[in-house]
């Protein structure tokens, strides 16, 4: 119990806190101080200690001085008196405050990076530039100091992402503009030492931490989280080379011998990019590469790195971690190159060795019904109590170009956004709005927001973003064998028995505690006879690439990663927009919902839109038969990778189910034999339909 320390000065909880403090500095950082109980709220850090309380703290606590208890009680009578003149109305002459521009300009510099404002930074940067002896001092000096404070706060949760992001920037913007100088510095040395200086290095890194080379693997183009984890490390002193998306295995081992890097990170948000960081591992082993591999994304975990990944290239030379977030990556790649490595990679290694152990007892343990037992036990709809929605208003494929961003914005769901931002508020102030109220991160998400908002209306205003997309609605009937979805061009196509193109769909094999079906896609949908149908979409946000490479030409991070989450906002509000249309006009099996905007994003609507890639249907290759019936590249300029990756970036795709009794469910995994049936109904060699669907099976393949 902490406040045992202070009890003799109660009553005055800024000297109490002040002592705990400074008590907790030492204790924790100095002597490995494990467990403490403490008052949260009232906690202060030891830069919000006043210095001449912080100096009679340290020598109380410590015992150093014979006046240390007289000066504590003096400053303790200054504190009671200054709380009294308040209550009376008055108060203590107030200390005039310096404003920060008034300060000397090494504290000036400090100040913006801690603050994040980037407005002065050319004209202190060059006026410390006249000062100093070095422009390298400027950087060495009160920039690195600055940055060095921040990665404390950080590091101890005093500091959000978004602030981190905003030093950044500013630190990026001082250190472009002292660039030339130095290297006119460097080659006016290299002249007076008689040195060509043509053979002057302007990529020399040797004044880095480490070097680490970060890319989003083949197929795959999602970057905004390496985007993050690149700025964090960058504002720990890290030199960090991130050579994009879609990077093939053969150009990220290239690249590595090429910068020299110590740590190669993997990044990728679609379940294909999981298979292609165990094949860049297994490259690695083959290749002999000793540099540590760090796997992080959103489809990503640490169950799938240690299972998967790491037995292809873990030692304790060149461990596979994990990286749960931007806020771990310093602290993961400081470990590894720092003096405990052994220690911190054999721990990493015991709890991978025990997460593979008990994956695989697992395993063991679970039962799976055999696919014809999963199929007799089905999900069964009586369509003749609860028949099909009735048909599309607007059969056929439709695109969709004419909505605005503004029309869009009441759709946007804000939950993501700030996990994007990994600001995440406590019970019971979890989710938006109610996170504002938080009293930890409260705060910076109301400031973080407003930004949002203002960036918003510029790209608004500016139509700097754009969005399009493409609609299908087809006459649809499941097949006989009653696994996957045949939709046709017409009605006259059905009569005829001409399908346009199959949907293949995966169905529930794991054993389950109760008597609940075990459940596909195809369920929802009626057999021959019954004229149901099937409906699908793909829309994108466009022109987010080009914003993002003004601002990375700006040196301004804070702005290009806000750039990237709000067209993932946009998109998935103009999909929840979408929806709605096509639920009221276009199919309009619902032309009488009048649901408010917030109740969509509950999905208290009739009808479900599963994307494909995702639990209810695992299988991104679906979105090739997609493609090709709504011709999304053709009509809407949505691109697919290799992987499938959709592009841009900021693109959503889903079918749409219309039946009441149509649900989400995640299908989990599979068994060889459902894999193998599947293969055959697709026309796909049993090899490559494994491959796309590895994260799901249940045995291991060939």
């Amino acid at each position: 119990g902490i406040s045992n320390l202070s009890f003799g000065f109660r009553g005055v909880m800024k000297i109490r806190e002040s002592i705990h403090s400074v008590f907790l500095q030492h204790a924790i950082l100095e002597s490995g101080m494990d467990v403490g109980i403490v008052n949260a709220h009232e906690m202060l850090a030891l830069s919000e200690v006043e210095p001449d309380i912080k100096a009679a703290c340290e020598n109380l606590v410590f015992n150093k001085t014979e006046d240390a208890t007289d000066v504590m009680l003096e400053l303790t009578k200054r504190e009671k008196a200054r709380r009294e003149a308040l209550k009376a109305g008055g108060g203590a002459p107030k200390k005039k405050e310096i404003p920060w521009r008034k300060l000397a300009v090494t504290k000036r510099l400090e100040h913006a990076l801690i603050n994040g404002i980037s407005q002065y930074v050319d004209k202190d940067v060059e006026e410390a530039r006249q000062e100093a002896e070095r422009p390298l001092h400027i950087i060495e000096g009160p920039l690195m100091d600055g940055m060095n404070i921040i990665g404390d706060l950080f590091g101890a949760g005093k500091m959000f992402l978004p602030q981190v992001i905003k030093s950044a920037r500013v630190m990026k913007k001082a250190v472009a503009y002292l660039i030339p100088f130095m290297e006119k510095e460097k080659i006016a040395k290299m002249i007076a030492e008689g040195k060509n200086p043509d053979d002057f290095n302007e990529d020399d890194d040797s004044n880095f931490a480490g070097k680490v080379l970060m890319a989003t693997v083949k197929g795959d183009v999602h970057d905004i989280g390496k985007n993050i984890v690149a700025v964090v490390l960058g504002c720990n002193n890290y030199k960090v080379y991130d050579i994009g998306v879609m990077c093939s295995c053969e150009k990220i081992l290239e690249k590595a011998k090429e910068y020299n890097v110590d740590v190669i990170g993997l990044s990728g948000l679609i379940t294909p990019s999981l298979d292609e960081m165990v094949d860049v591992a297994k490259e690695m082993s083959k290749a002999g590469f000793k540099q540590p591999l760090l796997i992080g994304g959103a489809t990503t975990s640490k169950m799938h790195t240690a299972v998967k990944v790491s037995p292809n290239y873990f030692t304790l030379d060149h461990p596979v971690i994990h990286v749960l977030d931007a806020s771990r990556s310093v602290t993961v790649v400081s470990s590894l190159l720092g003096e405990n490595k052994e220690e911190y990679v054999t721990d990493i290694m015991e709890e991978y060795d025990e997460m593979r152990e008990d994956y695989y007892a697992g395993l063991e343990d679970r039962y799976f019904l055999t696919f014809d037992q999963a199929k007799e036990q089905k999900f069964a709809i009586d369509f003749d109590e609860v028949p099909p929605a009735a048909a599309p208003n607007k059969l056929g494929v439709t695109v969709i170009d004419d909505v605005k961003l503004e029309d869009v914005v009441p759709y946007i769901d804000w939950n993501p956004f700030f996990q994007t931002w990994e600001l995440r508020g406590r019970y019971p102030n979890r989710g938006y709005p109610k996170i504002f109220n938080d009293e930890a991160v409260g705060g910076e998400a109301k400031k973080l927001f407003a930004d949002a908002q203002q960036l918003m209306k510029e790209i608004i205003a500016n139509k700097s973003m754009n969005l399009k997309g493409v609609v299908g609605l087809f006459p649809a009937n499941r097949t006989d064998e009653g696994e996957d979805v045949l939709i046709y061009a017409s009605e006259e196509d059905r009569e005829a028995g001409k399908p346009l193109d199959k949907f293949c769909m995966l169905r529930q094999q794991a054993e389950k505690e109760s008597d609940e079906p075990f459940m596909s896609q195809s369920d929802f949908i009626a057999p021959a006879g019954y004229k149901d149908h099937l409906g699908m979409f793909a829309v994108s946000c466009f022109g987010c690439d080009a914003l993002v490479e003004k601002y990375e030409s700006e040196n301004d991070d804070y702005n290009k990663i806000m750039s990237q989450a709000l067209a993932d906002r946009f998109v998935e509000a103009f999909a929840e927009y979408l929806h709605r249309v096509i639920r009221t006009d276009m199919w309009g099996y619902a032309k009488d919902e009048s649901l408010k905007e917030e109740d969509l994003l509950k999905i208290k609507y009739v009808g479900i839109r599963p994307a494909p890639g995702y639990p209810s249907q695992p299988d991104h290759t679906e979105k090739s038969t997609m493609w090709n019936v709504i011709k999304a590249e053709e009509l809407a300029g949505i691109a697919l990778s290799e992987s499938l990756s959709m592009m841009p970036a900021a693109s959503v795709s889903a079918l749409v189910f219309a039946h009441p009794e149509s649900s989400y469910f995640a299908v989990g995994q599979v068994g060889k034999d459902q894999v193998e049936s599947y293969a055959a109904r697709k026309e796909m060699d049993l090899p490559v339909c494994e491959r796309w669907l590895s994260p799901i099976l249940n045995y291991e393949r060939d």
